[in-house]
């Protein structure tokens, strides 16, 4: 495997290990969340979150932004590629071939990422929710 293959493959695997981490928001461990038990305390981040649902956009990338991040990803690979492939023997089209694949394939996660990552209303309207209800968010992740 070229070096090149090597971190390609380094990198997408990061990424792809990234794209499964939805965020949730983070409680201070206060008195409220002390006195009940974790189901309660499920159920409670669960309405908010649903309740925004209702209220607002989660302001999440939409089908479209995910294929501009591919096709960027795409085109940025292919002349990474290209470099790398005249640079190191392999011959630029080859190059620009599998930079093109490997491009796309990180413009695609990264889209995917953005699609469950909420917007920054749709965390106030949770974080305020639960603030109505005596918890305090600390943070999401």
């Amino acid at each position: 495997m070229t070096p090149l293959a090597r971190s390609t493959v380094a990198v997408l695997a990061v990424v792809a290990l990234c794209s499964g981490c939805a965020q949730s928001p983070v409680l201070y461990p206060n008195a409220k969340v002390e006195d009940l038990g974790r189901a309660e305390v499920a159920g409670d981040v669960a309405y908010c979150r649903e309740l925004a649902n209702e209220r607002v956009s989660s302001g999440t990338a939409k089908a479209t932004e995910v294929g501009k991040d591919t096709a960027v990803g795409a085109v940025g690979g292919a002349g990474i590629g290209a470099v790398a492939g005249a640079v190191s023997g392999g011959g630029a089209g080859r190059g620009a071939g599998i930079g093109a694949a490997v491009g796309a394939t990180a413009g695609l996660l990264t889209g995917a990422i953005r699609i469950a990552a909420p917007s920054p209303i749709y965390k106030g309207f949770v974080d305020r929710c639960l603030s109505n209800m005596g918890y305090q968010v600390i943070g999401w992740q």
